[in-house]
């Protein structure tokens, strides 16, 4: 069993055990995603490239906490959406390495149709 799907399978379980689906739909799940990567963006705000360095080192379980929340919800949207993430983040890599080819792209931030 893949790492993806038994981590979905247990997040679908505490869905099920608690009848929780049955308020589930795919605005709410986005919404309750963009909420919680919300939430790791807290941590970061405000702060100077030396704060976050110091802050990081001693908070990396509260942000931890915060990106598997975001995680959950990415597995349970796709797990209702029956979209296969592998899959998906496979074919997104494979278009990404088009648009942004190493000889135009490396050590840039520009987008890819600026390159």
């Amino acid at each position: 069993m893949s790492e993806i799907k038994d981590l979905t399978d247990k997040i679908v379980k505490f869905v099920n055990d608690r009848d929780w689906q049955q308020f589930h739909n795919p605005k709410d799940l986005a919404i309750s995603l963009v909420l919680e990567a919300s939430e790791v963006i807290e941590h970061f705000q405000w702060k100077s490239h030396a704060e976050i360095d110091k802050y990081v080192k001693s908070n990396k379980d509260n942000i931890g906490e915060e990106l598997a929340d975001v995680l959950y919800w990415v597995l349970l949207i796709s797990h209702y959406l029956e979209i296969d993430l592998k899959f998906a983040l496979e074919n997104k890599i494979k278009k990404n390495v088009k648009k942004y080819p190493t000889e135009k792209a490396k050590g840039q931030h520009t987008k890819y149709n600026k390159l």
